[in-house]
């Protein structure tokens, strides 16, 4: 199949004859002449390559760059403009393009650039550095508990771009001063929670985000009816970033239909918003609805064992009319022999897929001093989770799924954050074990920090005894009794939890992806 390019400039009716020629090579060129149809035809359409010029009017071309890439990172630009100054080159350079030609061009260059480019891609990461500090102080003043959930995604797309890209860069004081933001923005974003979160659930807010319990019905019914058949993979414990570092292989085979952050509810752990996800109810309405699948903090054994049921009720009263095959993967074996019989499980109109990988990583690295070393920092345990879908059985059937044309539905129930400052909790002994929600009676705690839900209807949550309550840890926090303090403290500081409020946990990924 032919290369396809979008060529964006104000003047593109002078660029016929180049265009021309690039079709006469084989080459598919679709043109625009402004920088936000540009981004509108990249949303909507699958390319390989973008020319772009520097100088357009209303959105500038170093400006539609910048939204390029971090909607897009993996997509080659190549930046066109009429002006030898240094700075801006410099500017695009830094915003990651691939090539930058100087007008006027002639046929032969942009064709050197297309070789180049499509047969050697490269991330140009020069400037990173000076590029963020251009962007420290716009983020800094647009951090507001006033904001709303959208403004917030927004917000916390560009903290993830520039943590990867500051990871890749060698100025270990702009990393420093990258991380004082991200933790002011887990202040300011805790807050907002604190504010709003209630309000949610009781549709007393004038306007809320897509949620555990609405995502299924508002955001995954619609592209399963659209299509004859369709994946829906979730991953647990999947963070946006964790998303970012594996979207460059999966955009091999998939192109990205659409890509959406909701919230998790809270607690953010797999027993309350994996089960929201798969029944469309919240904790406190599966357990009078369905008791029978609805698993007490205080009960032995798994708590998610009846996900394939509460998805039959859920479809059920939208309309049904949907067959559907579910599998949940805990290990490495499992894996392999869903691998192995792939092509016997993609007849239904759904098929479902649960993959249990990262949440273990996870609780792994506490465990295990090996993982812990592996994944001592965020970039290294986002190269870990990368490391592990490149060989994973994961991988395999996303590309056989590609290979045979099916859509896939990626996302998660919730993420996890790296803790590193204790909040002393007391707690009798029928007090939960997690780290970053306690519940239970005459739980004591510092109000100030902690969110306190102290009727559990109020967020539509169980209530195991009639005195019981419900705490989540804010920010980086993490709880911890009196007794043996130290011991659990540092046992437990810089290890990566879920169950309460931050960014990291709340704010997760929906991807639709079509095959190319």
């Amino acid at each position: 199949m032919s290369a396809r390019i979008l060529w964006a400039d104000d003047e593109i009716d002078l660029l016929k004859p180049h265009i021309l020629f690039l079709r006469e090579k084989g080459y598919d060129v679709s043109t625009t002449n402004s920088g936000s149809e540009a981004l509108d035809l990249i949303e909507d359409n699958s390319f390989d390559i973008v020319f772009l010029d520097e100088n357009m009017p209303g959105l500038t071309g170093v400006e539609t760059l910048e939204r390029i890439k971090t909607r897009f990172p993996g997509l080659p630009v190549v930046m066109i403009t009429k002006s030898e100054e240094e700075t801006i080159m410099n500017d695009a350079i830094g915003s990651n393009i691939s090539d930058y030609l100087i007008k006027p061009v002639n046929p032969n260059q942009i064709l050197l650039a297309l070789k180049k480019n499509l047969e050697n891609r490269k991330l140009v990461s020069e400037k990173t550095s000076m590029s963020y500090q251009q962007q420290f102080r716009q983020i800094g003043m647009s951090l507001s508990p006033s904001l709303d959930f959208n403004e917030w995604a927004d917000i916390y797309r560009q903290l993830v771009y520039w943590e990867l890209e500051l990871s890749k860069s060698q100025d270990e004081s702009l990393r420093e001063i990258f991380m004082m933001q991200k933790a002011e923005a887990n202040n300011v974003f805790s807050r907002f929670i604190k504010d709003n979160y209630v309000d949610w659930l009781k549709g007393q807010a004038e306007s809320k985000p897509v949620l555990s319990h609405t995502v299924f019905r508002e955001k995954c019914l619609p592209v399963i009816r659209n299509e004859e058949r369709s994946f829906l993979i979730l991953i647990d414990n999947l963070r946006y970033d964790q998303w970012k570092i594996i979207q460059p292989r999966i955009e091999e085979l998939y192109r990205v239909a659409g890509e959406e952050i909701y919230c998790s509810i809270l607690p953010t752990a797999t027993q309350y918003a994996r089960n929201s996800f798969f029944s469309g109810l919240m904790p406190g309405e599966i357990q009078k609805r369905f008791p029978q699948y609805w698993t007490r903090e205080s009960d032995e054994g798994t708590r998610n064992q009846f996900e394939s049921e509460l998805l039959a009720e859920q479809l059920k009263r939208f309309g049904g009319g949907v067959d559907f095959n579910y599998h949940k993967i805990l290990n490495l074996g499992a894996g392999k022999k869903l691998l192995g019989n792939i092509s016997d499980h993609t007849k239904q109109k759904l098929n479902v897929l649960v993959y249990n990988f990262v949440d273990m990583l996870s609780h792994s690295r506490t465990e295990m001093e090996v993982i812990k070393e592996l994944a001592e920092t965020e970039a290294a345990y986002r190269s870990l989770t990368l490391s592990w879908f490149e060989h994973s059985p994961l991988w395999e059937i996303i590309r056989y799924l590609g290979e045979k044309k099916i859509p896939v539905i990626l996302t998660t129930d919730h993420g996890a954050i790296r803790v590193h400052n204790p909040t002393k909790v007391v707690g009798d002994k029928n007090t939960n074990t997690n780290l970053r929600y306690k519940t239970g009676r005459n739980l004591q705690y510092d109000p100030d920090e902690v969110f306190e839900v102290r009727n559990p209807a109020d967020a539509f949550l169980p209530r195991d005894n009639v005195s019981a309550n419900f705490v989540f840890a804010l920010e980086d926090h993490f709880f911890v009794y009196p007794n043996n303090y130290n011991y659990f403290v540092n046992y437990y500081r810089d290890t990566f939890q879920h169950g309460g409020v931050s960014l990291e946990e709340m704010m997760i990924p929906f991807v639709h992806l079509k095959p190319r």
